[in-house]
């Protein structure tokens, strides 16, 4: 219960006006009142009793929870030499969907030898309508039992993707710890960071701790999970990517299963609309989207449902040009992809497909600045972000800083990460986010469409499992600037969810907020909302434990290398996402030629059996490829590099 007598400064530098608790809105200026809960990592530390005032600032709202009285002011930064202790928060940063981040620390004691306190920002934490009510999100185990087999499918799939990107960074022991392991809703959420003391866990060790959701796993499942539990802790799946194959393959079982494939009602509804606008403060409108601005698309009828956002880069010299081209070109793209899918469609080839028409657009803009002879700041360019529903799976793909939320009825979340200076500074271990957020040029690009070769592009692609209704919300940072989007979905976004508005008035008045409330760029946007329709299947799944090997793994996936750590330029998972930061060449590996075995037999016969046998061996050396490598400021071997156009 929070304390009557403490009171919420305005964030507004020019007003800093005291506020009670329950106003939302500042009582002198109007300003937004934002509530940070934060979790306080301490352990062996007492806070105090709720209703006490840590440090001047942080009021005590229960066990480790605090709330921020004066959000408006930088929190304390701790010194540079002492990152390292946060590094696998800064590191993890492309997970913050699943991993709280690092918001400051709080010395309780100046001078003192008592430990400085590390306090995480946007933690699993439940706040009622009238935010007098926190408490912790239930832990998994707790949850489990009233969860649908879709659900708890998809729980234990988030898990096994934030395995090797935890284990890489020392935390893996974060995942075998009921306490840190919450839910809120669909999405698997985690208190804080365990770290692995002298020997890193193990996947025998994973499969131990889900024995214990066995007993009430639902009957669909239950077989199934016994198979994949049993073959964890017997070893016979011994890394990250067969289980997370093993446990696709449920996945698709259950998606087919559940009413969609032999029902005439369909298992998933979805409606699109989008919005742009130029704005009150600019000539023209450097944004484009897609379907075109104010048109309504439903799947079912239409087979395939698709949106973009793109905000141009290059004012009057073609930013308008570039976002143009690059929808055009991946909308095509795109449904030639489509067209040809059903329901079961490889996850890895849906995402190679679209980060190659992320590739061919960038490339298309990139040809016709080249063309133009445009050079640094004349050449255009575009952000862009995507979503493509298919079955019970969102795919989003994102260059730049144009955004993707997900809402649903238990908060919204922010799924992707602004390809910016201050995003690649945490990732790099240099600071973290809210004081890389106050460095000069925090905000500029570090990449977007057409600024160079696709070999150079980094775009991210994630995928979510959708087990409730939801609506995804694109858009340029017309309306995302100033934390528009955090202060409206619960009241603007939310009421879809309840049938108690539609998409098309909400996209019309969030156009209109982003003009009065900002108002400083053009303004575009794209909802999708996402409706659900599932029933027990029943059905009772199999494991093909047997068939799940490297060989088989990298067959299904394009043959592409899949990494689950985010350092590499491959495959990456992202907890209930793949983000993917595949570098594309422009000349592709060389591939041992074959030949036809009427040649293997003349030239068997005129070089002889020597000759011959020396020839096969040069034909199945391998031959050197070259990948384009990324120049970094500061050489980092651990991290991503990502150039800046």
């Amino acid at each position: 219960m929070e304390n009557d007598a403490a009171t919420l400064y305005c964030p507004n530098e020019y007003c800093q006006a005291a506020n009670p608790l329950t106003h939302k809105y500042c009582q002198r200026c109007s300003t937004p009142l934002p509530k940070r809960y934060l979790w306080a990592v301490a352990d062996s530390v007492s806070l105090g009793s709720p209703g006490e005032i840590l440090a001047d600032r942080y009021l005590v709202i229960g066990q480790s929870i605090i709330l921020d009285l004066k959000p408006g002011l930088l929190p304390q930064i701790p010194e540079l030499d002492n990152l390292y202790h946060i590094k696998a928060y800064l590191s993890l940063i492309p997970y913050r969907l699943h991993i709280p981040q690092v918001y400051g620390i709080i010395s309780l004691h100046e001078g003192k030898s008592q430990p400085e306190i590390l306090v995480l920002e946007k933690p699993p934490l439940s706040v009622d309508s009238t935010y007098t009510q926190v408490h912790l999100c239930s832990q998994l185990t707790a949850a489990w039992d009233d969860a649908s087999s879709m659900r708890q499918m998809n729980w234990l799939w988030q898990i096994a993707h934030l395995w090797q990107p935890l284990l890489t960074e020392g935390v893996g022991s974060s995942l075998l710890d009921p306490y840190l392991i919450r839910v809120e809703g669909g999405l698997v959420r985690l208190l804080e960071l365990r770290f692995d003391q002298q020997t890193a866990p193990t996947l025998s060790q994973l499969g131990v701790f889900w024995q214990q959701l066995l007993k009430n796993a639902k009957p669909a499942i239950a077989e199934f999970l016994k198979q994949i539990i049993d073959a964890l802790i017997d070893g016979e799946i011994h890394s990250s990517e067969q289980l997370i194959t093993v446990l696709d393959q449920g996945l698709t079982g259950l998606g087919i299963a559940s009413c969609g494939r032999n029902s005439p009602i369909p298992s998933t509804n979805i409606k699109i609309i989008t919005q742009t606008d130029k704005g009150p403060s600019r000539q023209r409108n450097e944004d484009a989207c897609y379907p075109p601005s104010g048109v309504l698309v439903s799947k079912p009828p239409q087979q395939t449902a698709l949106a973009i956002v793109c905000d141009g880069i290059g004012g009057h010299e073609g930013g308008n040009i570039a976002s143009n081209l690059a929808i055009e070109t991946i909308e095509q793209e795109v449904m030639q992809l489509t067209s040809v899918a059903d329901e079961n469609i490889d996850p890895f080839r849906i995402i190679n497909n679209l980060e190659q028409a992320v590739a061919l657009a960038n490339d298309k803009i990139s040809q016709r600045n080249d063309t133009e002879h445009r050079q640094g700041r004349q050449r255009m360019g575009t952000t862009l972000v995507l979503a493509l529903p298919i079955g019970h799976e969102m795919y989003i793909t994102h260059i730049g800083d144009s955004r993707a939320y997900w809402i649903t009825r238990h908060g919204c979340y922010q799924v992707t990460l602004d390809d910016d200076v201050a995003s690649r500074e945490v990732r790099l271990g240099y600071a973290i986010y809210r004081e890389a957020l106050q460095h000069s040029g925090s905000g500029s690009l570090i990449q977007a469409l057409g600024m160079s070769k696709s070999a150079s592009l980094h775009p991210t692609s994630q995928r979510f499992i959708i087990d409730e209704d939801a609506v995804f919300l694109l858009t340029s940072d017309g309306l995302s600037d100033f934390d528009r989007v955090e202060e409206l979905w619960e009241t603007e976004i939310l009421p879809i969810l309840g049938g108690n508005t539609n998409i098309e008035d909400v996209a019309a008045r969030l156009i209109e907020i982003a003009n009065t409330k900002n108002g400083h760029d053009n303004v575009t946007i794209a909802l999708v909302h996402y409706q659900v329709k599932y029933g027990e299947p029943d059905i009772i799944l199999q494991a093909d434990i047997p068939t799940i090997t490297s060989t088989s793994l990298s067959t299904s996936s394009a043959s592409k290398t899949v990494d689950l750590t985010p350092r590499t330029t491959n495959v990456t998972a992202l907890g209930n996402e793949y983000q993917q930061t595949q570098i594309i060449s422009e000349t592709k590996p060389g591939r041992t030629a074959k030949l036809p075995l009427q040649l293997l037999i003349i030239l068997g016969v005129l070089l002889g059996a020597g000759g011959l046998g020396y020839w096969l061996k040069i034909q199945r050396e391998p031959q050197s490829t070259i990948t384009p490598s990324t120049p970094s400021a500061t050489p980092q071997p651990t991290t991503t590099k990502t150039p800046t156009p």
